[in-house]
C-alpha cells in the first residue's frame, strides 16, 4: 500500500505531504433516486437540494423532529442520482430514519458504498495527477462528472468517488492511511459526526452555518423550528473547535476532554473526530462557544497530556 498510517516524512505538524492519496473506507455513500430525489431530501435536510447543480455540493445535516444531528453529510450529484458522502457508522442509523418517510415519496434510498471505491487526494501535485489520470476531471468546477463517477472538489482537496471496478488509476501510487486525510478534515474545521454522537448536537453546535451547510431561506423541513430559533433568538451555547496538541493515552470519541480553570480541570466538550500519531493529537470536539484559542485542555486520565485549542479556518459569526 505505499505509505504507512502518517508516515513519518509526514507528521501532524507538518506540511501535506506533494501527493498524498489515501483510501476512506471509513466513509459510506447513501444513494437517492426516483423522479423525486431532489425534493424528498429537500424536504428532510438544512441545505437547499433543488438547487444543486451538476458540477457543485454543499455541506447538509440531517436532524430530528428536536433539531439535533442523525448526520452531517456531503451531499452531490452523480448524473441522476442524489448522493450523500459520510461516515459509515453514522450511515448504519441514518439510511433508515431518511426511508420512515420516503415510503410517501417517489424516492428510493439504497446504501451505495459496497458500489463504489471513495479517495481522498491532496497536495501541491494533486490536480495534475487528477488531470493525468482522469480525463474528465475539470479543476474550474466544485465537482467533475465521470462516467462512473465523480471528483468533489475542495479547495487545494479532492474526493474520488469511482465505480469499485474502475479503480485502476490508484493501483500504482503510494496510499497513506485514512487517518491522514482525517487530519485534513479535522484542519478544515470539519463536521464529520460520527454516530457515537448522533441525536446530540444542533447543526449550529458542529459549526454547519460556517461551512455553507444550512439555508435559512427554504421551506420546511425536519427540525427546521430548532435550527432557526437558535439563529434568531439565540440559545446555542456550543461550536465546533480544532484541538492540538500530545497525549501518551491512545484518544478515541470516547476520551474525555478536560479543561484548564485556574488551579483545576473539569470535564469539558465532545470528541468528533481523532487523528493521532504517536503522542501526537489532532482533533474536533464541541465546546462551549465561548472557548478562547489557546485555551489548554487535557485528555482525562493523562495528566501529562497538553492540548490546546486552534483558530478555525472560517468565521461563526452570522
Amino acid at each position: 500500500m505505499g505509505n504507512s498510517v502518517l508516515a513519518p516524512d509526514w507528521a501532524l505538524d507538518a506540511d501535506t505531504p506533494a501527493l498524498l492519496v489515501s483510501p476512506l473506507s471509513h466513509l459510506g455513500l447513501i444513494a437517492v433516486t426516483g423522479e423525486q430525489n431532489r425534493t424528498f431530501v429537500h424536504g428532510q435536510v438544512t441545505a437547499d437540494i433543488t438547487s444543486l447543480a451538476a458540477n457543485d455540493w454543499r455541506w447538509s445535516a440531517h436532524c430530528d423532529a428536536r433539531g439535533k444531528m442523525w448526520s452531517a453529510a456531503r451531499i452531490f450529484l452523480q448524473g441522476d442520482t442524489l448522493m450523500m458522502l459520510l461516515p459509515k457508522d453514522t450511515l448504519a442509523l441514518d439510511l433508515p430514519e431518511f426511508q420512515k418517510y420516503a415510503v410517501f415519496s417517489k424516492a428510493e434510498l439504497s446504501d451505495a458504498s459496497n458500489d463504489f471505491a471513495i479517495y481522498g487526494v491532496a497536495g501541491s501535485q494533486a490536480r495534475q495527477w487528477l488531470t493525468d489520470n482522469f480525463s474528465q476531471f475539470d479543476a474550474t468546477v466544485a465537482v467533475s462528472q465521470l462516467d462512473n463517477g465523480v471528483i468533489l472538489q475542495d479547495g487545494e482537496r479532492f474526493i474520488v468517488v469511482i465505480a469499485a471496478a474502475a479503480q485502476q488509476p490508484f493501483a500504482d501510487v503510494a496510499q497513506y492511511d485514512a487517518v491522514a486525510w482525517r487530519a485534513l478534515e479535522i484542519q478544515a474545521g470539519y463536521p464529520n459526526l460520527p454516530a457515537a454522537h448522533q441525536n446530540q448536537f444542533v447543526p449550529q453546535m458542529c459549526n454547519l452555518q460556517a461551512v455553507g451547510g444550512i439555508s435559512f431561506t427554504k421551506g420546511c423541513y425536519m427540525g427546521q423550528e430548532t435550527v432557526a430559533r437558535m439563529k434568531y433568538r439565540g440559545g446555542n451555547k456550543r461550536a465546533l473547535y480544532i484541538v492540538r496538541g500530545h497525549s501518551a493515552a491512545a484518544v478515541d470519541l470516547n476520551s474525555q476532554l478536560e479543561i484548564a480553570l485556574e488551579d483545576s480541570y473539569r470535564p469539558v466538550g465532545a470528541i468528533i473526530e481523532v487523528a493521532q500519531q504517536g503522542e501526537l493529537v489532532l482533533l474536533t470536539a464541541v465546546l462551549p462557544n465561548d472557548t478562547e484559542v489557546d485555551a489548554k485542555l487535557r485528555i482525562a486520565g493523562d495528566d501529562s497530556s497538553v492540548l490546546t485549542v486552534q483558530p478555525l479556518p472560517y468565521s461563526l459569526e452570522d
